[in-house]
């Protein structure tokens, strides 16, 4: 499935946004993994559409055209950027990488699958230092701590882990997933309610046990956030 991750690829000193333009690209009818990267980003985007701000050179910066994907991409992805980041890092549902209880990465997966592709974004912290973060972001994110000539190589390694998880079967790929759960048997809360992180279930969805006794859920989409008003 997932042969040759990252050729071809398009790599450009400033874009607005790597997700855009392999999004261009799928639709110009680019093959499967093709990567398009960049030194810059002035308009990259999370969930929630927040932007990714980092200095130049110092994040890894990339998006892989899918072809053909496993139905728990997101899941698989995070496996693989979270190995990269090294044993320490944990996974917050749905799309974080934490080092330390902070975020070094985000992984945003969309496409047209009724148009045969999906692109998967993903921006990795490798070398930014703390004083470079955004001020409203300094308490919430994290760095992988290295040099810029560190970014290649950091890049190649994630394309390999990619390429086995994106491959790997489901079961697998949920094993390694649960077993760096940041939120399991946390108290978290959402739009919708709240209640304490029960791991995810087969599907890839967040199972929570509802506050108060009130039964359990499971959560496909949406933000979640750690619920600071619990005990």
């Amino acid at each position: 499935m997932t042969k040759r991750l990252g050729r071809p690829r398009l790599h450009l000193r400033s874009v607005d946004s790597t997700n855009v333009r392999a999004r261009g690209l799928a639709a110009a009818g680019a093959p499967h993994g093709t990567l398009v990267t960049a030194t810059a980003q002035t308009a990259g985007r999370g969930r929630q559409g927040r932007a990714w701000r980092t200095p130049p050179g110092r994040a890894l910066l990339g998006s892989l055209l899918l072809r053909d994907w496993p139905r728990l991409l997101p899941l698989a992805a995070a496996v693989a950027v979270a190995e990269t980041v090294g044993h320490e890092a944990a996974i917050k549902w749905p799309n974080d990488v934490l080092r330390e209880g902070h975020k070094v990465a985000g992984i945003l997966a969309e496409g047209r699958p009724d148009e045969g592709w999906m692109v998967l974004g993903i921006g990795l912290n490798v070398a930014v230092r703390p004083d470079e973060l955004p001020p409203e972001i300094r308490h919430t994110a994290a760095t992988m701590g290295l040099e810029p000539s560190d970014v290649e190589p950091t890049l190649t390694r994630l394309l390999t882990r990619l390429e086995h998880w994106l491959a790997a079967d489901e079961p697998a790929v949920l094993d390694a997933w649960r077993a760096r759960d940041a939120l399991l048997g946390r108290a978290v809360a959402w739009a919708g309610g709240a209640g304490t992180a029960a791991g995810v279930d087969r599907d890839g969805r967040l199972v929570v046990d509802l506050a108060d006794g009130g039964g359990r859920t499971a959560l496909d989409a949406g933000e979640v956030h750690l619920d600071r008003n619990s005990g």
